[in-house]
């Protein structure tokens, strides 16, 4: 870089300063989840009712002298145990992905030498260089760039990099996304140039710093179900450990017994208690993760399995999840005509220009989105033609800058003595540096309003010839020749529309949630079938809407738009406060928070972040916004078979109750059931009969019910 490391603004810190910060404001790291004590974990085991029994009845019958009965039935207290602590460990893990995805190495600058340091050694001040493909260690300034693009996806969802400019001195820290910012953020990857920048924040201050702290911050609620169930069983617990009082005076009233009337007693709460639930809750649970599993759709805990079939809302992304995360050439414009782009249309001769000049303005190996695009367009279509220049060697190029919003590159044809320049950029730069007259920029000025009007993205492409070596300093002196526009999109998967019919159909609401433009999440709402797709709410109405307000507007509006990560949480909130059932998609560490707060966060497999697969409950291996559809369908499956095997256990009670119950009033009969029969009933046997009704068949409706 052509800069003084030496001058005072790059010269960087020194190792007492630098020992002093991390002294003070510690090491540039998120801090680890911390997982529940021993103590909670067995706490929350001890507490329940069905616990206190076996412990009650083991004691009895190790004090009776039967030490096989009573060290079997302790032997379920610790199975317990051991399941919650190992389900509880399983998943503490979404604040350490989050954790080694801002942890890169940082090249620094101090007392005027580059050093490679460990990003956790990165400290406020610092002065950073970055190139492209890095990726950014900590939040920071820019003091210089050169043609500086990041792309900023695990922040904000989006696809398309953007542009950096460097720091005024009065610029305020805002949010990412949106071209110019004088800011780079904590993992955010450098597509294209290079520049040098200040750290302002670090760790836990960091913008994926607070979507740590907000992921962290979430408390998971239990399922609806599995609230219900625990109502049932405290209820019925009251009313068994009341009988058991009573059968305990009875039996040592009309028998002199106290022991055996103990025994009595608690044989009759246990039976009370429907101890199956539980445990055919978990096995149901399991054979449903298996068979979605078979389905790409693996299962990270199992309670959302019986959710997932009762939601009432599902909450996506766009980028990534019901688009392909990669930017597509869709149409070009040559100044006269359109072309669309598709297998059937082919691509015409009279456009092949457009996409050769812009191949040469982009980089050979280009980490940028949409030049990528375009290249991929020019290999796909244009290999081994004549507009495919490998040999011709690049001499000089000219970075865009904040006043002109296009870059030039000028190549050496080895065929002639004449050297060749190709530009791309906004279309208002590259209209400049054409030099058009009024006339033809309001007449291609209506062609890039309607490819806008449609969520595309639009980039000039010009061209210019010089015979001399001599090149000029700046690109306006070339004189240039407008070639066309290309526009790009990252398009929507196949699959889509049909899967959001299918959602309404089955009467769950879609609603999208995007850090993109409106206009073109309005665009996407409509081409995948959004019900009242024209009606968008972006962040900064969002920002200004009180929770009762946003909770009504919640109600009609579908598309959220320029949503950052703390919006996504108070929109999935919202719908909870609105006693909806709220499934959640996603794919980037933008999403995490939401993912967790929802009563069902949906991941992707293959393009999501490790942040959001941890803190999700279903993972998509196949990121098919399609599979949602058929997981659904089996989850509602499920639920309806684990209703009636509930109601089979309900009912398989009764009996027990009564044969534990009549002995205590006939003092001539003995015990019928003895707590051991009692455990191996209701932890064995009905467990094992239940497990018939989960492969029932769905019901022919499952799928046309709200």
């Amino acid at each position: 870089m052509p800069i003084d490391l030496k001058s005072e603004k790059f010269f960087g810190l020194n190792e007492e300063t630098v020992k002093a910060k991390i002294a003070k404001e510690g090491f540039n790291e998120l801090p680890s989840s911390k997982p529940k004590s021993l103590f909670s974990l067995v706490w929350g085991v001890v507490k329940e009712p069905m616990f206190l029994l076996l412990v009650a009845c083991g004691a009895l019958y190790l004090t009776l002298g039967d030490v096989q009965e009573g060290l079997m039935l302790l032997g379920f207290v610790f199975v317990i145990m051991g399941i919650e602590f190992y389900q509880e460990r399983k998943t503490e893990k979404a604040l350490d992905a989050l954790k080694d995805l801002a942890s890169p190495r940082a090249l620094v600058i101090r007392e005027g030498i580059e050093k490679r340091i460990a990003g956790r050694d990165v400290v406020t001040e610092d002065i950073i260089i970055l190139q492209e493909g890095d990726r950014v260690p900590a939040d920071a300034t820019v003091l210089y760039s050169v043609n500086l693009l990041a792309d900023e996806s695990l922040l904000t969802g989006e696809s398309v990099s953007v542009r950096k400019s460097e720091w005024n001195g009065t610029d305020k820290k805002i949010q990412p996304g949106g071209d110019d910012l004088p800011f780079v953020y904590s993992g955010s990857m450098i597509v294209q140039g290079n520049g040098i920048v200040k750290v302002t924040a670090i760790g836990s201050d960091t913008e994926i710093g607070k979507i740590g702290k907000a992921l962290d911050s979430v408390v998971e609620e239990p399922t609806k179900l599995k609230t219900e169930m625990g109502s049932l069983v405290k209820k019925l617990a009251i009313i068994g450990i009341s009988l058991c009082v009573l059968v305990i005076v009875v039996f040592t009233l009309t028998r002199g017994d106290l022991l055996k009337g103990f025994l009595a007693g608690i044989t009759l709460a246990m039976a009370m208690l429907p101890e199956e639930f539980p445990v055919v809750l978990t096995i149901f649970m399991a054979l449903g993760a298996w068979r979605m599993s078979k389905k790409n759709v693996l299962t990270r805990k199992p309670s959302a399995v019986e959710t997932l079939g009762s939601a009432t809302v599902l909450c996506t992304d766009k980028t990534g999840t019901l688009t392909q995360n990669k930017m597509t050439v869709t149409r070009l414009f040559n100044g006269k005509n359109f072309h669309t782009i598709s297998s059937k249309t082919g691509f015409a001769e009279e456009f092949h220009e457009i996409i050769e000049y812009g191949i040469l303005s982009s980089q050979t190996n280009p980490f940028d989105p949409m030049e990528k695009a375009i290249t991929s367009m020019g290999e796909a279509y244009l290999k081994d033609t004549e507009h495919i220049h490998t040999n011709w060697r690049m001499v000089k190029e000219y970075p865009l800058s904040k006043d002109l919003l296009a870059m030039s590159r000028v190549f050496t044809n080895p065929e002639n003595q004449q050297q060749t320049i190709a530009a791309k950029g906004a279309p208002e730069a590259i209209f400049d540096l054409c030099h058009l007259t009024d006339e033809k920029k309001s007449a291609y000025a209506k062609a890039i309003a309607e490819m806008a009007s449609e969520g595309l993205r639009v980039l000039g492409v010009a061209k210019g010839m010089i015979a001399t070596s001599n090149l000029p300093e700046i690109q306006h002196d070339f004189e240039f020749e407008f070639v066309g526009l290309i526009a790009l999109t990252d398009p929507i998967r196949e699959t889509v529309p049909a899967a959001v019919q299918e959602c309404y159909k089955a009467g769950i609401r879609v609603i999208m949630i995007t850090g993109d433009y409106p206009v073109t999440a309005m665009n996407i709402a409509r081409e995948i079938g959004l019900k009242n797709h024209q009606v968008a709410i972006s962040g900064s109405e969002l920002q200004e809407m009180s929770d009762d307000e946003l909770c009504s507007r919640i109600k009609e509006v579908n598309v959220f738009a320029r949503v950052v990560p703390e919006q996504k949480l108070k929109i999935v909130n919202a719908l909870k406060r609105n006693n909806e059932v709220v499934a959640m998609t996603g794919d980037g560490v933008n999403d995490a928070p939401a993912l967790k707060a929802a009563h069902i966060g949906i991941a992707m497999g293959e393009k999501g972040t490790d942040v959001a697969r941890e803190a999700s409950s279903l993972v998509l291996m196949d990121d098919n916004f399609a599979s949602i559809v058929g997981a659904v369908k089996m989850g509602r499956r499920i639920f309806d078979n684990l209703q009636k095997a509930l109601g089979y256990i309900f009912a398989i009670h009764v009996p027990i109750a009564g044969l534990s119950l009549i002995p205590v009033f006939f003092s001539n009969l003995p015990l019928l059931l003895w707590p051991v029969h009692i455990v191996f009933l209701e932890l064995i046997i009905d467990p094992a009969c239940s497990i018939i009704f989960e492969a029932e068949k769905e019901e022919k409706n499952v799928m046309s019910r709200p």
